[in-house]
């Protein structure tokens, strides 16, 4: 009898464990109050003074001049005079695994436009973040370069295509490349229209690919909706992009007065990656040769010289790291933001270059780049007033993603 009671009991309460409401519904929604913050917000023109940001469940609720009744039960952060900013959006990665991608979000890079690593690693990666893994940051996918010759391990992952291995040539050739990333769930498409400068056997005035095959790759693009990155230095090859309808220019270092002036007239964004051809020129970081030096001794000028033009034009210049956030890697987004500063942007526009004008190049504005109600709660606090010195981004002490900390030095 004492075994058929206990029985009874167990039965009994295994259904009201399956019919008891669930727990999140019993408890209350994730809060987080950061008070006492001098907010640059990513969209205004002045920083809001000691104000209090609410976030709920990942999204920000408010931001509010002042003091604030705050709700009972948030995680309060008082960041007591300290600066707050939009995650930083870095138009140009190569990140490839979770130690880098978790190196970039420590470094403030919430949101990253990943330029071409092997096997869609990034494309995992982007959908842990969106199921909620805040610990990266979310990385927006190119896949594979479109380029004349593919690199071997593309054709892992799309042997059928093992007839371009002899190389990518015509209108025909470029559409299958472009429909296999898109196949694979890639955010934009990348295109090689010039070779690159970070190899020593490449000559990056070099151009790819004819107009029409330029023409060919946007245009099945754009079929599925998805924006083209030019990976360009020489200036033809730049040329035929931009008239193509690229929405950016990556690196831009030979950009001619007339290519300049076209990118305005079309609106082409410019992402000049001025700090990693700087990494040209030094020992150590993700690149080390001494041919490569020499060539960057000459590149770099040119490339200061036509980001100043572009900046004079009112071209939307934008930051991007071009790094893998690797051990190796010493280029972050201050270092890039501190050179959009120096090549003429003063220092609210260049913020504004790497957060919200990034995110509009990357079509996300609407959700990120920004502190505003409803926006993704990606944030990062620093000391010091950036705005009287560009140089105080360098130093991360808070970062918030999807609403969640992950990092938080302000104790230390």
């Amino acid at each position: 009898m004492k075994f058929k009671i206990c029985g009874l009991l167990c039965l009994l309460l295994t259904v009201a464990l399956l019919f008891a409401p669930k727990r999140e519904a019993q408890t209350s929604p994730t809060l987080l109050a950061i008070i006492h913050a001098n907010v640059i917000d990513g969209a205004g023109n002045q920083p809001l003074r000691d104000a209090t940001v609410l976030v709920r469940n990942g999204k920000i609720e408010s931001i509010v001049a002042g003091s604030v009744n705050v709700p009972a039960g948030a995680t309060v952060i008082d960041l007591k005079g300290k600066w707050m900013l939009p995650g930083f959006v870095d138009a140009h990665t190569h990140i490839s695994d979770f130690r880098s991608a978790r190196a970039a979000l420590a470094s403030g890079t919430t949101t990253a436009r990943n330029m071409g690593i092997p096997h869609f690693v990034d494309v995992g990666m982007r959908d842990l973040n969106r199921a909620g893994h805040a610990d990266l940051p979310e990385i927006l996918s190119a896949g594979y370069h479109v380029r004349p010759q593919l690199v071997e391990y593309f054709f892992l992952d799309f042997p059928k295509l093992h007839d371009l291995m002899v190389g990518v040539k015509g209108d025909a050739s470029v559409r299958r490349v472009v429909r296999a990333m898109v196949e694979r769930g890639v955010d934009v498409i990348k295109v090689n229209v010039t070779e690159r400068a970070g190899l020593p056997d490449t000559d990056p005035r070099k151009r790819t690919f004819s107009d029409e095959e330029i023409v060919a790759i946007v245009d099945e693009a754009r079929k599925a909706n998805l924006f083209v990155a030019a990976h360009a230095h020489g200036d033809e090859g730049a040329a035929a992009a931009v008239k193509a309808g690229v929405r950016s220019i990556e690196h831009g270092t030979y950009l001619s007065d007339a290519t300049l002036a076209l990118m305005k007239e079309k609106g082409t964004y410019f992402v000049p990656t001025i700090a990693t051809m700087d990494d040209l020129l030094h020992p150590g970081g993700d690149y080390d040769n001494a041919l490569l030096a020499i060539r960057g001794r000459h590149m770099l000028p040119r490339l200061h010289e036509a980001t100043e033009k572009a900046i004079k034009l009112g071209i939307r210049v934008i930051a991007g790291t071009d790094t893998g956030y690797s051990p190796n890697s010493d280029r972050r987004m201050a270092d890039e933001t501190f050179e959009l500063v120096a090549r003429g942007l003063s220092p609210m526009e260049a913020i504004k270059a790497s957060t919200i004008l990034v995110a509009e190049c990357l079509g996300i504005n609407n959700r990120v780049g920004a502190i505003k109600p409803g926006f993704e709660a990606d944030l990062i606090a620093i000391e010091r007033d950036p705005l009287k010195d560009i140089a105080n981004l360098q130093d991360i002490l808070l970062v918030v993603n999807n609403g969640k900390v992950i990092v938080n030095r302000l104790s230390w």
